[in-house]
């Protein structure tokens, strides 16, 4: 598969997301226990690996597993990493306001690139940064409201703390996402025996959460396993099925690509999800969300594009004197 289509499916996917996730609400709120959410669809990754993983070493005896604990006890950090920044998240949110939180998660763009850099040695031309720093302006852009609205007055007000966290949240997720690259492409194993390992390591963590919210409830709704499936529709395991797909094509994309085809994919996701929510959820487009797409429509093709098909030089006028002796030879020649 060539990494662009596993890219815009990825895009398609993550758009695709938080629509689902509102068509699962019921008059607001969740029927059922959002943490199981994450948890079946870590469930539903090392299901579908694992499978992919036999059908592999069915069909081709020499698939290469490393199985040395040096190289296992590094796929459990990735999962810390992504707890760790779930609860800074939350941390975020006790200072900032919702508009100003997810302007300010569009630091990840930023960082991504740093770490990708200074991590994985990857060396990006000057007009490659130029077109993350406009794809950071772009999807901000697009997420401003309009100064007539009242939260407009308690944008970018927050105290110190809010922007630290926010900050930190932003470093996390691009630390997380970088070293999962690295996990990736640290060696030739097969990308269904890491995906194995990754999440195993995932399903634990998650499981973990969740036997954690009955100790803090008191067990006050019964123990995890009981209200595993309560209240689930058809939309929330199309939300499951969402989630350990896109997780999937992440997966892929950390193995044959990199990071920032991955923050490409999920940022043109959310200009995707405002578009489809005029049209299912009666948004008001605004002159905002106008200007962002264009801006990261312009980003897009300035990273991917050929450096030469970007800068055309002009067409260089051949000097007077060698026009002369083009003269000179043409009256010989007659």
């Amino acid at each position: 598969m060539q990494w662009y289509f596993v890219a815009a499916l990825l895009t398609v996917l993550t758009s695709s997301q938080g629509i689902l996730t509102t068509l699962s609400q019921s008059n607001g709120g969740y029927k059922y226990d959002y943490a199981t959410v994450p948890f079946l669809a870590e469930v539903f990754k090392l299901v579908v690996s694992s499978i992919l993983l036999w059908r592999e070493v069915q069909t081709s005896p020499s698939v290469r597993m490393t199985t040395d604990w040096k190289t296992v006890r590094l796929f459990p950090i990735p999962s810390v990493i992504y707890l760790i920044h779930n609860n800074v998240q939350f941390a975020t949110l006790t200072y900032v306001d919702t508009s100003t939180y997810q302007i300010m998660g569009n630091l990840k763009i930023v960082t991504t690139g740093i770490l990708f850099r200074l991590f994985l040695k990857k060396k990006l031309s000057n007009l490659q940064w130029l077109a993350i720093i406009l794809l950071a302006v772009g999807t901000t852009t697009s997420q401003v409201k309009g100064c007539g609205e009242s939260s407009c007055d308690s944008l970018l007000s927050a105290p110190i703390q809010g922007y630290m966290f926010g900050i930190l949240s932003a470093c996390l997720s691009a630390l997380a996402g970088v070293y999962t690259e690295f996990l990736m492409k640290k060696n030739n194993d097969s990308l269904y025996w890491q995906n194995v390992q990754l999440y195993t390591f995932g399903t634990i963590f998650n499981l973990a959460r969740l036997v954690l919210d009955d100790f803090t409830s008191g067990f006050e709704k019964g123990p995890w396993w009981q209200r595993l499936f309560d209240g689930y529709s058809m939309a929330t395991w199309l939300v499951v099925l969402n989630l350990g797909s896109s997780g999937l094509l992440v997966s892929w994309i950390m193995k044959y690509a990199d990071n920032i085809v991955k923050v490409y994919s999920t940022s043109m996701a959310m200009l995707l999800t405002m578009i489809l929510s005029v049209y299912l959820f009666d948004f008001k487009p605004t002159l905002q969300l106008f200007l962002g797409i264009v801006i990261c429509m312009m980003s897009l093709h300035m990273y991917f594009s050929p450096a030469n098909a970007l800068v055309e030089s002009p067409a260089m006028a051949k000097p007077e004197h060698e026009s002369l002796k083009e003269v000179a030879i043409e009256r010989l020649n007659s």
